[in-house]
């Protein structure tokens, strides 16, 4: 073999498989520069969203009204963690009286205790409530109506996921009776005195998570028959608060009381951590990375329960403390009607609870 041929082999492979020295030189020279544009890339991501994170907490919405509460009673459900919490104590350094519906009222109390010490409102006291239990919410709506006249401000905040399936003894889906079926009959048990009430709000925390329910089948809320997943069973849950919102808006266009509808924007609550998914991971990891905090989280419930600019304002959705639009199943009139009516269904409704 001349001396071409064999360089020409050398320059290949030889025989037995072995990478040619071009190759070699290939992989030791261009790999680590690979691996550092890799990870070069992936710092520009995780600044990205940092800085981008940064930004959306300074510019979101923010509510600016200095409008005082004092003499108004305002309830929030789920107000001793999260957005509920925030949400109490802005509205208690303007003077309101607060009732705090909760699970934990050992844990409500530390934060009863917190908010009077912050800012000076001693009219902070909570009441045991759990939303999945519909007894429960019978029993806190009648606490409710034995203690106060006047409801100017109801707020059903409240919220959570399941990451399995779980019924209550009703057979009621554990997410879908925290997050909508509670709130429809605490409202409609409250409705008498806030229909009392001069120029009284009704506020419920949705989701933009209610684009993920694209078919809303009225006549399997609970998933006996739909495959159960933790996002889907949230998802619809809060199309459900959308729906009910405008529904409840149209049933009380003359009386002057208003009914309106948010996404508090993307938040670090303790909601993502109750999927223990990959996915759920990732978004708890995101919300924490880009979100916002709890107060700047409370900012649309806020704006919606003291601004002037919202007066007579009904059925709509905010974000950021703007009108905002809604997927087209969530302006779906016919299918608020029909959710209205199998929740009147499943909630068991009495005549002596019908206010509207």
């Amino acid at each position: 073999m001349c001396c071409g041929e064999q360089e020409n082999a050398t320059a290949t492979r030889n025989s037995n498989g072995v990478p040619s020295e071009r190759k070699l030189f290939l992989v030791a020279v261009l790999l680590p520069q690979l691996r550092v544009m890799f990870w070069t890339v992936i710092a520009l991501l995780i600044l990205s969203l940092v800085a981008g994170g940064i930004i959306y907490r300074k510019v979101s919405g923010r509510c600016t009204s200095n409008t005082r509460m004092d003499g108004k009673t305002v309830i929030i459900t789920g107000g001793s963690a999260g957005i509920g919490k925030a949400t109490a104590y802005d509205l208690a350094r303007r003077g309101a009286t607060i009732i705090l519906g909760c699970r934990n009222l050992a844990k409500a109390q530390l934060v009863i205790d917190d908010i009077r010490a912050t800012t000076g409102n001693e009219m902070i006291t909570a009441e045991k409530l759990e939303l999945s239990d519909l007894d429960s919410v019978r029993e806190f709506a009648n606490n409710i109506k034995r203690k106060v006249k006047n409801i100017h401000v109801l707020i059903n905040n409240a919220g959570t996921g399941s990451p399995e399936k779980v019924l209550t003894d009703l057979g009621l889906e554990l997410t879908m009776a925290s997050n909508h079926y509670g709130h429809f009959l605490l409202t409609n048990m409250l409705l008498d005195i806030i229909k009392a009430t001069p120029r009284s709000r009704i506020i419920t925390v949705s989701s933009l998570g209610h684009y993920g329910c694209k078919n809303l089948d009225v006549d399997d809320l609970n998933f006996k028959n739909l495959s159960y997943g933790t996002f889907q069973a949230y998802a619809q849950s809060k199309l459900c608060n959308i729906l009910f919102t405008k529904e409840l808006a149209r049933k009380l266009a003359l009386t002057g009381v208003t009914s309106n509808c948010l996404h508090p924007g993307t938040v670090a609550t303790e909601i993502f951590n109750k999927d223990n998914t990959v996915l759920g991971s990732f978004l708890s990891g995101l919300a924490y990375l880009i979100g916002k905090d709890i107060h700047g989280g409370a900012q649309t419930s806020i704006y919606l329960a003291v601004s002037e600019d919202v007066e007579g304002e009904t059925g709509k959705y905010y974000v950021d403390c703007k009108e905002a639009n809604c997927s087209s199943s969530a302006n779906d009139a016919g299918l608020a009607k029909k959710l209205w009516e199998a929740s009147e269904r499943d909630v068991k409704l009495q005549p002596s609870e019908i206010f509207y």
